[in-house]
């Protein structure tokens, strides 16, 4: 049972998220977290090169609305999720609806797809962009809508995909997200997330980082930890899969944030030997 002091302390990681997402939306050319904090590229041409070496499309990136991709990608849900025509995806943490725009093109029109995110400035953003999305596609068949993902404004049993890109990880209680996430999906229904996740556990001078925290790292659990998540939640056939070369990248970029680890890390410990992007995958019994 949760203590108030749990809640408290729950409350208090969201407002943090919140506050540092919220400046990243009203940064017109900010990156993943503004400068000096960050957990991707810093400018547009970064965000897109990223995004590429994760997956995406020369013509998904160009079609998107403008400001869509602000580097916040650790992978490609929509695309591991194998999207088919006239499915209901939701996405878990929004953002600008980068996945979302992407997901509505796969679905069609006879499909949904439905973004979450509980940063109003993010969802402002988001909805800026559907009369782009729109006019461009000939669709209308998304939508966002404010919430948390431990709380999603969603109906019981009403989602055929859930993905989510390198948000879990920010949640307090993740354990609350995946049991959300088993209570929407349908019966049959699937998981494809892309996620931060922890080979081994971090340093406690990088887990008192805010940088860290917003930038995906100081709240990520063991590998181990998400498939028991998943499995506690009711899900089954869990896959979870490392993805090769994410974090080499952006070290080698010397992304800020990567730098400051490197500094707290054990001398001559690199951060890919503590943290991994891996993609996730499940699936709701029938």
């Amino acid at each position: 049972m949760k203590t108030l002091m749990d809640y408290e302390q729950n409350e208090s990681v969201r407002r943090l998220v919140r506050e540092g997402y919220a400046k990243i939306a009203e940064e017109n050319n900010a990156g993943c977290c503004a400068p000096g904090v960050s957990c991707c590229g810093s400018t547009p041409q970064e965000a897109d090169q990223l995004a590429r070496e994760l997956g995406y499309t020369v013509e998904e990136l160009q079609a998107l609305p403008e400001g869509a991709n602000m580097g916040l990608s650790c992978g490609n849900p929509a695309a591991l999720a194998a999207l088919q025509p006239g499915e209901t995806v939701l996405d878990l943490g929004a953002g600008g609806g980068f996945d979302i725009f992407i997901a509505g093109r796969k679905v069609g029109a006879t499909g949904r797809a439905i973004g979450v995110d509980m940063t109003p400035e993010m969802l402002a953003k988001a909805r800026n962009n559907i009369a782009h999305y729109r006019q461009e596609t000939g669709l209308d068949n998304v939508e966002f809508r404010l919430g948390e993902i431990e709380h999603l404004p969603v109906a019981d049993n009403s989602a055929d995909v859930i993905i989510s890109n390198c948000v879990i990880n920010l949640s307090p209680d993740k354990t609350q997200v995946w049991r959300e996430m088993a209570r929407v999906l349908k019966p049959g229904g699937r998981v494809a997330v892309s996620d931060m996740a922890l080979l081994k556990p971090l340093p406690t001078e990088i887990l008192k980082l805010v940088e860290a925290r917003i930038g995906c790292v100081a709240g990520a659990v063991l590998v181990s930890e998400t498939g028991e998540m998943a499995k506690q939640a009711g899900l089954a056939e869990i896959l979870i899969k490392p993805k090769a070369g994410y974090v080499e990248a952006l070290t080698d970029w010397e992304d800020p944030l990567y730098q400051k680890l490197i500094e707290l890390l054990p001398a001559g410990a690199k951060p890919a030997e503590y943290i991994a992007s891996v993609e996730v995958t499940a699936r709701k019994q029938p």
